[in-house]
């Protein structure tokens, strides 16, 4: 065996990926969507000039593609025991050449070229006229390659169904098998982000500050976090799709479903309209106003991820606006009034979050000594996000205090004088906050660390005790 020739696929089984799907999304990030879709005009040429034209626009990161262990130990065996590797791939000629330049593992490299696309039939032709029928063994991963199986001496299968085998057992080969995880069903549910969707409980404060918890009322609210959480997820999909050299660049984000191979990039692909689609469909009973909300988010959101992401404070200030825009869509799906006291505070407390999520960022990455990657600050740009944070939080606290002040709450409230301690606990936990971030202890999101953090979860519990107090008292 070892004197044979070791052929190895590329995509789904060197990589638990797809380059050409990867070259997609890598000029999708770096040069916008309407130039990825635009470069799909290639595909009018043939598969291969599509591939050509992705890899050529949008080079991808072969060092941070998810790798498949189990292959790259089987391979070094071979190695070890004198046996040649060839890399004979689908993919493009360059991609291939620069993934076995970073592997080091390969003594030959053929990729698609020209307008030949190297897979399945012609595979197998290429590999016969290479090395002989019956001179090479093979390792793939899925129905393409049975062409080249039937020609190799022996078929090495990752990760295979039970479908596979069964076509496999037809061809009379000798048969090896190595383990790859396949996409779980929790794999796919990370993918939608669902702790995210506490943020979605915002569309129900409209409601809770006009003391309006009516059962219509709630209904319509239910339906706006549903519809509000589905196009929510649609984003962070896409989200992670166009951000994963970032991801996979991070201590912890390289084992986002998308960034680590757990979940193809190509079900990502056809998640994320899925997703949209099936939210805006929900959000149809609540009327147009709160539909042409609901798409003025995701168009927001759209123009963050693609563009407004990497630029310095306008990042900040959309992030801030997309959590107003939440409440916003509670106030119409319930046909609530807004104040400007609710909006103007929504604005400058969420700020303050979405720089403290900054500052996170920029502090791990002095700490690591890594760049922000992706992002629009430098270094010595974090002691000035520290003070928005902590300027915006603080000016969210005075809204709140001169609300608080406001004829229509001392009005309103048996004992006003006890829902001070709101502004407090605030005054408290925002500080608390910043310095947890300056510490380098806060998660990505300082929403999901104010949920997972027991003292947060204690001043949460607080403001609600003031907040019933001052009705109740």
């Amino acid at each position: 065996m070892a004197a044979r020739t070791l052929v190895v696929d590329l995509d789904g089984t060197l990589i638990r990926s797809d380059l050409l799907v990867e070259s997609f999304w890598a000029v999708a990030s770096r040069r916008g969507g309407l130039v990825a879709l635009g470069a799909c005009r290639a595909l009018l040429q043939g598969r291969a000039a599509l591939k050509a034209r992705l890899a050529e626009i949008g080079p991808v990161d072969v060092a941070g593609l998810p790798y498949n262990t189990a292959v790259l130990d089987y391979i070094r065996a071979r190695r070890a025991a004198g046996a040649r590797v060839a890399l004979v791939t689908a993919s493009v000629q360059p991609l291939a050449e620069a993934v076995a330049a970073h592997l080091g593992l390969f003594d030959e490299v053929h990729g698609t070229k020209d307008d030949e696309n190297l897979k399945g039939a012609r595979k197998a032709a290429f590999c016969v006229d290479r090395f002989g029928r019956g001179g090479f063994d093979y390792i793939g991963d899925a129905e393409a390659d049975l062409p080249v199986w039937a020609a190799a001496a022996t078929a090495i299968v990752v990760a295979p169904g039970a479908a596979l085998m069964r076509q496999l057992a037809v061809l009379d080969r000798p048969l090896e098998t190595l383990p790859a995880a396949r996409p779980a069903p929790r794999d796919l549910i990370r993918a939608l982000r669902p702790h995210q969707w506490l943020k979605n409980l915002l569309v129900f404060l409209p409601a809770l500050a006009a003391h309006n918890v009516h059962l219509p009322v709630l209904a319509a609210g239910l339906l706006a976090f549903a519809a509000f959480s589905l196009v929510a997820s649609a984003v962070y999909v896409l989200n992670d799709l166009l951000d994963l050299r970032a991801d996979r660049a991070h201590p912890r984000k390289r084992n986002r479903p998308f960034a680590s191979g757990a979940v193809p990039l190509l079900t990502g692909t056809l998640m994320a309209p899925a997703l949209l689609l099936a939210g805006l469909v929900l959000a149809l009973p609540l009327g147009a106003r709160f539909l042409g909300v609901l798409l003025l988010y995701f168009v927001t959101t759209t123009a963050y991820s693609l563009h407004f992401k990497r630029r310095m404070v306008a990042d900040i200030v959309l992030l801030a606006a997309l959590y107003t825009l939440r409440i916003m869509a509670g106030g119409v799906a319930t046909h609530i009034h807004l104040t400007v006291w609710l909006l103007a505070f929504s604005m400058f407390f969420f700020f303050s979050l979405a720089a403290v999520k900054r500052q996170a960022e920029l502090v791990d990455g002095v700490a690591s000594g890594r760049s922000a990657a992706g992002r629009g600050y430098l270094p010595q740009d974090l002691p000035l996000v520290e003070m928005m944070a902590m300027g915006s939080g603080y000016v969210s606290v005075l809204v709140m205090a001169l609300y608080l002040a406001s004829p229509e709450i001392t009005n309103a409230y048996p004992m006003p004088d006890a829902l001070w301690g709101i502004c407090v606990i605030l005054l408290y936990w925002i500080s608390r906050v910043v310095l947890v971030a300056h510490r380098g202890q806060m998660h990505d999101d300082p929403v999901v660390y104010a949920v997972r953090d027991r003292v947060s979860l204690m001043c949460g519990a607080a403001i609600l005790a003031c907040a019933v107090a001052g009705a109740v008292l």
